[in-house]
């Protein structure tokens, strides 16, 4: 057991705690707005790190390491950076204005206005399954990443650290949120970019590492086949699944105007772009390190690259930072994420449905209490389910299918109607389930053509979207623009 590490990660956790409780101190005894929106005053700068923060996640950084460093898939393959990065880029250019100009609380606010308050309820249930999912998976990954820099367990990491993040987040709601995102992000920066310069020695330093693995990636094809479709289906997964998720809308709608809630986004998505290459480096060192020198075969599993560069490649006191860098991405993610899914809870199921009556204090009550719930939840699921990558990849899948095309049409087509809403959304899940799923063991019964290549999410999501407008059109025209109940 390191005990020196199990020290300074104790002192992090310690101070993320207390800047994230003396900064819930606004939301304590303000309105609904403080703790779920800040009260609509979000500072520019505050807002671009919180954003930033919440998408270099655990998984982020993790999972750009993993993809550069899988001699089978490689740099080109390594989408998540430009896909994130332009996901909250055409967020702010075309979604994030409508949105904060309407005034709306929550992503699910513009469904209730066109659905009525049981579809939003309905459309909860993917947004909600995606935010627990996204959590548990990086807590898992946490805890994995514990146990091989420090040898502790990793249920014990699971559980401090969901405390930990759960504690603040219920007290400040996104004030604390923002304030400790901003800390994080400044040790996600610094941890990563320490690490290379000690971990590009076994490689002969950075610029041989970079030139020895950009030789190997030259001599391969990296469109096997039909490959080039399955990477723009990917791609498009990524870009436009992305952004119908509240924990980005709840800081274009937290920012004071429409104009700060798009510079926000683009700013954001820059700054995504630019934090990746840290991890990119990091996962180039590992594919072209001579791992024998230091004692110690190379990771086996593509998604250890990153702990074991910091564990093996560097000193013991490089290695204690950068596990700060890595559980400050962890918990950046993991806080956004529940106070997203418990807001939606509160506002959009609890107040309309189960107490139309509720006051201010109820709401911020029940939101706080949901974060708990919500919390637990993601620390179970990570502790108890072997596949909780497979999962959040599904949820996301599910973003993209359904929310993102009916997101969409309720913005921009006034016309979009409920039960053309669920016929599209039918039509959507069964295209997206007949592709069948490997991981789970779901085989596919609709022949696509191109062994698997075939762009069938995108497919499903344009099948969604033009179900729902063709519909929409051929419905009843005295329903146009009415609020339905």
């Amino acid at each position: 057991m390191d005990v020196p590490g199990l020290i300074s990660m104790a002192l992090f956790y310690g101070a993320v705690l207390c800047v994230g409780l003396y900064a819930g101190r606004k939301s304590m005894d303000s309105s609904d707005s403080g703790l779920l929106l800040a009260d609509r005053r979000l500072p520019l700068f505050l807002g671009v790190f919180t954003m930033t923060a919440t998408w270099v996640g655990g998984g982020y950084i993790n999972g750009t390491a993993e993809a550069v460093y899988d001699s089978g898939l490689g740099l080109f393959w390594c989408q998540a950076p430009w896909g994130y990065a332009l996901s909250l880029i055409v967020g702010g250019l075309f979604f994030a204005k409508p949105m904060r100009r309407a005034g709306y609380t929550t992503l699910l606010d513009p469904f209730e206005e066109r659905y009525g308050k049981r579809g939003a309820a309905g459309l909860f249930v993917p947004a909600l399954m995606g935010e627990i999912f996204w959590s548990a998976a990086i807590l898992a990954a946490l805890g994995m990443t514990f146990s091989t820099l420090l040898g502790i367990d990793v249920r014990v990491s699971i559980l401090i650290s969901a405390a930990v993040a759960v504690g603040y987040t219920m007290v400040g709601g996104l004030w604390s949120v923002v304030w400790t995102d901003l800390i994080q992000l400044i040790c996600i920066l610094g941890g990563l970019v320490l690490v290379i310069p000690f971990a590009a020695e076994h490689s002969g330093g950075v610029q041989v590492a970079v030139s020895s693995y950009l030789e190997r990636q030259a001599a391969r094809d990296p469109f096997p086949g039909f490959a080039l479709w399955r990477w723009l289906d990917i791609g498009l997964m990524l870009i436009m699944g992305g952004i119908p998720w509240q924990v980005y809308f709840q800081r274009v709608l937290a920012c004071r105007d429409e104009r700060a809630s798009v510079r926000l986004s683009v700013i954001a998505g820059v700054g995504c772009a630019l934090m990746a290459i840290p991890a990119v480096l990091i996962g180039m060192i590992g594919a072209t390190a001579d791992w024998s020198a230091a004692g110690v075969q190379p990771p086996e599993v593509a998604s250890m690259v990153l702990p074991e560069v910091i564990h093996y490649l560097t000193p013991a006191l490089v290695a204690t930072i950068a596990l700060g860098a890595v559980a400050a991405a962890v918990m950046s993610s993991i806080d956004s994420s529940i106070l997203s899914a418990s807001t939606m809870f509160a506002w959009n199921v609890y107040r309309p449905l189960l107490r139309p009556g509720a006051t201010h204090r109820e709401v911020r009550r029940v939101t706080r209490v949901a974060v708990v719930l919500i919390g637990a939840a993601a620390a179970v699921l990570a502790l108890t389910v072997q596949s909780v990558y497979v999962l959040w990849y599904l949820c996301a899948e599910l973003v993209y299918v359904v929310l993102f095309p009916q997101l969409t049409l309720v913005l921009f087509f006034p016309r979009a109607h409920r039960w053309a809403a669920f016929v599209g959304v039918v039509v959507g899940v069964l295209l997206r389930l007949g592709g069948g799923e490997q991981s789970l063991g779901l085989d596919a019964w609709i022949p696509y053509p191109m062994d698997g290549d075939f762009p069938f999410r995108t497919v499903a999501m344009l099948a969604n979207l033009g179900t729902t407008w063709c519909l929409s059109l051929l419905w009843t025209k005295s329903d146009t623009g009415k609020r339905v109940s």
